[in-house]
């Protein structure tokens, strides 16, 4: 430390009123008569002094005003002050001591800024401000946060066999809460000497007792053989020891419903043989301790070796999320988000079942949807004008298919093949189909014979047009109903058949079926409106949408749903059924996804192809069903007791959601927007209705 050239007693270092402590007095004599007066380690030259010259400086930024007393060699004048940001202050200093000068009032200076910024922050709102509660009150039972009430847990004891997933019931119930799960390894050759002295006194009991002759005691014995069980795996490197503290803090809106939850909390457990504690006159630790913070406050643990510390793994419950996808709805048993992609699974077939009113055409309408904004084309086979509002929309095509529509469908029509595609095999399933058709149509069993005369006449109609196996189906004419009958009328044994015939081709219906097509679905979203025709009638048109479509799909691969809504129309009849489910068996070779849409279970069950269907469906939904119905689906789908009781008492749009093995319990849930354009509720729809032509007259 250099000594300065003041001789008055050292000062207290105030920098805030711009003095300095300045260091012990110099005696005089202390330094050479010939050595200048100036540079590091020797006496500042001052104004008067000998040696001084004075000298230009830079000027430095002006600050606040720092002073201090100065004494002048020769002339002491205990009081003076000057300003040490002034010329003459400066031209009196040396380069290292104005560089030492810069250096503090930098220092100054950024002090200065700290002691404004703290000032400032003070009064500025901050995260942890805006999610602290507005207050806490600690009670020895519980805690008050803001307006909601907690309680803390901890387990204190564990059975000597804990079952896997454990904590499931805790965390699937529809308790707010938290949970903490603190694991602490232990050193493996501390734990073998405590389990050798453990295993020393157990052994000592046993002794003391067959020596006293007293009935063997099976808890010791029990406990000898777990304790050598467990260090020949903590020997061989199978288990280790840890210490383990769970703790669960659960949440409520007041008291009385923060004691029911405390109850079912340690009701769960309890069944189990586990204890749990309250944290009481811990309530505050126990809350920390639950919090993401990693601080554990209430250091309650328990020994637990590997095997039983991996049955404590929360995350347990049946969960369908994935990274890509729609949003079906919210898993009722964690409220986690089900996201799924049909097409993921190992087909895309859907199968939705629930009694009238249950939901599931609004369900189906949610999917499509969202799938459409996925780039995913829809067909909808709609029997009851469900659809219409969403088509328009979504700018769809809506076909209405009635006898007074101009819309038409012939059933002779043939897909165009595909590269590599057999055209024999296309003809071939082409006129068996028809076949299944016609039977269809004609009502009842065909006799052998008659399916022969109809198989002739269907060959004989396309060679008529030039159709064959070496054809170029790209630029063909199909037949018409209208050619068929007269094939049939130069056909020995044909008669009947031509005969149950004529109102499909002369008759009544003549202009539904004996017509060439006239429509292009050449579009994202297509309906096919049903609603206008005859009860006997849409069985038969449902089958030749089906065909129709089934030929669109084989001519272009892409992402498509096959939507049949009421399908126990097509179940009630064996041709068109099993049409249906052949159509299911093979779309998953063109990318195309069969939804199947029903709320008559008995009809669709008692068809033989009923369960096939389902056994081809990797995806289901199960809404609210009929007490009459419960007992065919738990049949067919393996339902659990508790599962039965899910689909009795559920909601609309409340079921069990089946994707694979997985399933899980839904709730549907739609955005208001979505609502509006697919709910089919009447007083909603006619509130619609009433606010679009308000609009328009306005």
């Amino acid at each position: 430390m250099h000594p300065n050239n003041n001789n008055f007693p050292p000062q207290t270092n105030n920098r805030a009123t711009g003095f300095a402590q300045t260091g012990a007095s110099v005696p005089p004599g202390s330094y050479p008569v010939n050595r200048p007066n100036f540079g590091p380690g020797y006496p500042m030259a001052r104004p008067g002094a000998t040696g001084y010259a004075p000298t230009a400086r830079p000027t430095l930024p002006q600050v606040r005003p720092n002073l201090r007393p100065v004494n002048q060699v020769g002339n002491q004048i205990p009081n003076l002050q000057i300003n040490r940001n002034s010329p003459e202050y400066l031209r009196t200093l040396t380069a290292d001591q104005l560089r030492r000068e810069v250096i503090e009032t930098e220092l100054e200076i950024q002090k200065t800024l700290l002691e404004s910024e703290r000032a400032y922050r003070k009064n500025v709102s901050t995260v942890l401000d805006l999610i602290a509660p507005s207050a806490i009150d600690v009670t020895t039972t519980h805690l008050l946060i803001g307006t909601k009430y907690a309680r803390s847990f901890f387990v204190l004891v564990f059975p000597r066999i804990i079952v896997s997933g454990w904590l499931e019931g805790i965390i699937n119930s529809d308790i707010p809460l938290d949970l903490a799960i603190y694991i602490y390894p232990e050193d493996s050759g501390e734990v073998m000497k405590e389990l050798r002295k453990k295993l020393a006194k157990v052994q000592a009991a046993i002794q003391i007792n067959q020596e006293r002759g007293a009935a063997r005691d099976p808890a010791l014995e029990t406990a000898y053989q777990d304790i050598e069980n467990l260090r020949d795996m903590i020997q061989q490197a199978r288990e280790k020891f840890f210490r383990v503290g769970i703790y669960v803090t659960v949440y409520a809106d007041d008291l009385e419903e923060l004691e029911r939850y405390s109850q079912v909390v340690e009701g769960v457990l309890s069944r189990q043989n586990i204890i749990m504690k309250r944290a009481a006159l811990q309530m505050d630790d126990g809350f920390n301790s639950c919090l993401p913070i990693m601080k554990d406050d209430l250091v309650v643990t328990n020994n637990l070796n590997t095997s039983p510390l991996s049955a404590c793994f929360p995350f347990v419950s049946s969960d369908l999320s994935s990274d890509s996808g729609i949003l079906y709805g919210i898993n009722r048993h964690n409220t986690s988000l089900i996201i799924f992609d049909r097409f993921q699974l190992e087909n895309a077939n859907c199968l939705v079942l629930a009694t009238s009113g249950a939901g599931k055409s609004y369900a189906v309408k949610l999917e499509i949807l969202r799938s459409l904004m996925l780039g995913v084309s829809v067909i909808v086979i709609d029997p009851e004008q469900e659809y219409k509002d969403l088509a328009e929309t979504v700018g769809g095509t809506y076909v209405n298919m009635s006898l007074n529509s101009p819309n038409r469908i012939n059933p002779f029509d043939l897909p165009k093949p595909l590269p590599g595609e057999s055209k024999a095999d296309i003809l071939r399933s082409a006129i068996i189909d028809l076949i299944g058709l016609l039977k269809l149509m004609l009502g009842g069993e065909l006799t052998p014979a008659e399916v022969s005369i109809l198989e002739q006449a269907i060959q004989q109609c396309y060679a008529k047009r030039d159709i064959t196996p070496n054809a170029d189906f790209n630029n063909i004419v199909p037949p018409t109903m209208g050619d068929l009958a007269e094939i049939l009328s130069g056909i020995v044994g044909a008669e009947n058949i031509l005969q149950r015939l004529y109102r499909y081709t002369e008759g009544t219906f003549a202009g539904l079926f004996n017509q060439r097509t006239n429509i292009n679905i050449n579009n994202n979203f297509v309906v096919f409106n049903l609603r206008d025709l005859q009860e006997d009638l849409r069985p038969i048109a449902m089958y030749i949408l089906l065909k129709y479509t089934w030929n669109e799909v084989r001519s272009e691969l892409k992402k498509r749903y096959l939507v049949v809504d009421e399908a126990w129309f097509m179940m009630q009849h064996e041709d068109s059924a099993k049409f249906l489910l052949g159509l299911v068996k093979r779309a998953r070779k063109y990318w195309l996804g069969v939804t199947t849409i029903t709320q008559d279970v008995g009809d669709f069950f008692n068809s033989p192809y009923g369960r096939p269907i389902v056994n081809n469906s990797a995806m289901k939904i199960l809404l609210k069903q009929a007490p009459s119905a419960i007992e065919t689906l738990a049949d067919v789908f393996n339902l659990t007791k508790g599962e039965m009781q899910v689909l009795l008492q559920s909601g609309v749009g409340q079921g069990i959601f089946f994707a694979g093995s997985r399933h899980v319990a839904i709730d549907i849930i739609s955005f208001p927007t979505e609502h509006q354009i697919i709910t089919t509720n009447p007083e909603e729809v006619l509130k619609r209705q009433k606010q679009k032509q308000a609009s328009l007259d306005n």
